[in-house]
């Protein structure tokens, strides 16, 4: 009963202490977890009615600097086929999302060994002009304050940068010794200064998570206070020091979406294609367990293969058109309904 009553309490304070949240993630059950869901679901309808906003996601590029233990184009794999698609064919991609009702545009890539920051500025202008009131989200890992800067300058309105562990301990059991966990939270602090709606994240049951480490994510993001969570499933890559780990549940993923909207009401949380990975019914379940946004994949199918970050990726073998057709067909089985427009926080 203690669990449920943790719940309520998250739901009316939006906040629990480091104790509870190992108390929680230690002890809930399956009816903890519908419990949450059904309060989630509540919320996000009263504040967002029973609508979903759509981004159309671009996969621009797969080369990555960095040799993450559990992705599945860190620089280590030499299975991956590289590339790096150019502006006009992304802005093609862009075209086809405008053309079916997509307003924001997510610009998603590995972290570039050295980055071009003068042509990612000039395609954020040229996305914001062509598509006249559209919002850019950007993915690009962690660059410097004045690298931030310059693309908040030249327009981009997001920037998603998953922290992934929040527990020291556990962050260096996921990545080299070259990557810093405190890096990585600068560079958040850094996008929330600069006015971007700021988006970070975790990978539920990835390797040695244990219920202190998901207690600090969660005492993380209740003080961090993101306009963005982008929470999934660890699905292994069998070309990664993981490959071998077994994924984590669609039940521990669709609690921690339901969590995040009970500890931040307001914020922004996608249903994530791993959910649908795991399950075919995945994205659906996700937001009736309080998430709010669904990202269509615009990436052209060509190369959608190559950012597989886990195996058996969904990909779109799809017209995007027809994609987000079906979107909206799974939605109404739930009585939902996509809904066009830039969908800012608080807006």
């Amino acid at each position: 009963m203690i669990c449920r009553d943790l719940i309520t309490k998250l739901a009316a304070e939006n906040a629990l202490s480091r104790r509870e949240w190992v108390f929680l993630w230690s002890n809930y059950s399956p009816e903890d977890r519908a419990y949450a869901a059904s309060a989630a679901g509540r919320i996000a309808e009263k504040i967002f009615g029973r609508n979903v906003f759509i981004r159309g996601i671009v996969e621009f590029s797969n080369f990555c600097k960095n040799d993450c233990f559990y992705c599945g184009i860190r620089r280590s794999n030499s299975q991956v086929v590289r590339y790096n698609l150019s502006d006009e064919i992304i802005l093609e991609c862009c075209q086809s999302g405008w053309e079916n009702g997509i307003c924001t545009f997510v610009l998603q890539s590995g972290e570039a060994a050295e980055f071009d920051l003068e042509r990612m500025c000039a395609l954020v202008r040229k996305i914001k002009a062509q598509f006249a009131g559209c919002a850019v989200t950007l993915s690009l890992g962690e660059l410097s304050f004045e690298e931030y800067a310059a693309l908040r300058n030249a327009g981009a309105d997001r920037y998603l940068l998953r922290h992934e562990s929040a527990d020291p301990v556990h962050y260096r059991k996921l990545h080299p010794v070259s990557m810093k966990l405190e890096n990585r939270l600068q560079c958040l602090e850094h996008l929330h200064q600069l006015g971007f709606q700021t988006g970070c994240g975790v990978m539920l049951g990835s390797p040695f998570q244990s219920a202190e480490s998901l207690a600090e994510d969660m005492v993380f993001m209740q003080e961090f206070k993101p306009e963005m969570i982008g929470v999934g499933p660890f699905i292994p890559h069998r070309d990664t020091p993981f490959g071998k780990f077994a994924s984590g549940t669609l039940d521990s993923t669709l609690f921690m979406i339901s969590l995040c909207r009970l500890m931040h009401p307001q914020v922004l949380l996608p249903a994530t294609t791993a959910l649908g990975t795991l399950q075919a019914n995945g994205r659906v379940l996700g937001i009736s367990s309080g998430a709010n946004v669904i990202m269509p994949n615009l990436t052209p199918r060509a190369v959608q293969e190559n950012y597989n970050l886990y195996d058996n990726k969904k990909h779109t073998d799809r017209a995007i058109g027809e994609a987000v057709s079906l979107l909206q067909q799974e939605l109404s089985c739930i009585n939902y309904s996509l809904k066009a427009g830039r969908g800012d926080f608080g807006g």
